[in-house]
């Protein structure tokens, strides 16, 4: 057991670190243009894909900056299809937010299989495409939220309902944690750590719906309520896929970047599974 004068330093290191990252995250969306956003989430995205052409088994720099560029271009192409530079369209984003959407289910049954699914994505290059199919389309996702006029309002939102799902998980698995949900993936995890951070996500949706006057009174609380509710659960899928790459490639973090967090990816995971699915639920529940 770590004694509590070792853990100190390393929880304060922590805390600063998420400090700056938050302001760092409101300054932007308060003050950058759509285009400086999409520039500056592209950034941290591109950061991500530095770490997860190293966890792809790619070793040379040369191979490592070549798949940040491929990963940059998908994000231009992505721009320009679903037309973010403008007002996008729904039926412009909606196709391209689905296919993100069915990815993560099949990320899911590979989580489920796990060790034995490996088989099917353990080659460099399907790893490779696993990163393009995280990185990207949470990139598209928060770009497009951010494109409606209470953007910013809605990704503080999406990022509430991440930090919900986490912080009910955590507490609801320290007091209650028994079973173990994916033990071979990330050891920690139980299910009652999930069922908590169900329940926390189900009472921050009945919260939003209940305080925030920015457009949900006309989306009824069980639509708002799904909406929030998957997009929890779609965080821990994010989560355990990035957890499942790092065991199969005997890694402990993505990068160290964040001091006291590790890399970029490991804050970025649970982000990039959750905003396909909350940018796809607004649109169907017709918000």
């Amino acid at each position: 057991m770590v004694p509590l004068q070792a853990r100190a330093p390393v929880l304060r290191e922590r805390v600063m670190t998420a400090l700056i990252m938050a302001g760092l995250f409101l300054l932007a969306i308060a003050y950058l243009p759509l285009s400086g956003l999409a520039l500056f989430f592209g950034v941290l995205i591109c950061l991500g894909a530095w770490e997860w052409s190293g966890l792809s088994g790619w070793q040379s720099a040369a191979a490592r900056v070549l798949y940040v560029m491929l990963v940059g271009l998908l994000l231009v192409l992505l721009y320009r299809l679903g037309g973010l530079g403008d007002t996008p369209r729904p039926e412009q984003i909606q196709p391209l937010l689905g296919v993100a959407c069915l990815w993560w289910s099949f990320a899911l049954l590979w989580i489920k299989g796990y060790p034995d699914s490996a088989v099917l994505w353990r080659a460099r290059i399907t790893r490779s495409v696993m990163g393009l199919l995280i990185l990207a389309p949470g990139w598209l996702s928060a770009v497009y939220l951010l494109s409606h006029p209470r953007g910013g309002v809605l990704m503080l939102v999406l990022v509430l309902v991440v930090a919900a799902a986490d912080i009910g998980a955590y507490f609801a698995g320290k007091k209650f944690g028994r079973r173990k949900l994916a033990e071979r993936v990330s050891p920690a995890k139980t299910w009652e750590g999930f069922w908590g951070g169900v329940v926390a996500c189900a009472l921050l949706a009945g919260a939003l719906w209940y305080l925030l006057p920015f457009g949900f009174g006309h989306v009824g609380l069980i639509s708002v309520l799904v909406v929030v509710t998957v997009t929890g659960l779609a965080s821990v899928i994010g989560d355990l896929t990035v957890s499942m790459v790092k065991r199969e490639s005997g890694v402990k973090n993505t990068g160290s970047l964040l001091p006291g967090h590790g890399g970029v990816l490991d804050r970025l995971d649970s982000l990039c599974g959750a905003a396909p699915v909350f940018a796809l639920g607004l649109l169907l529940v017709g918000w």
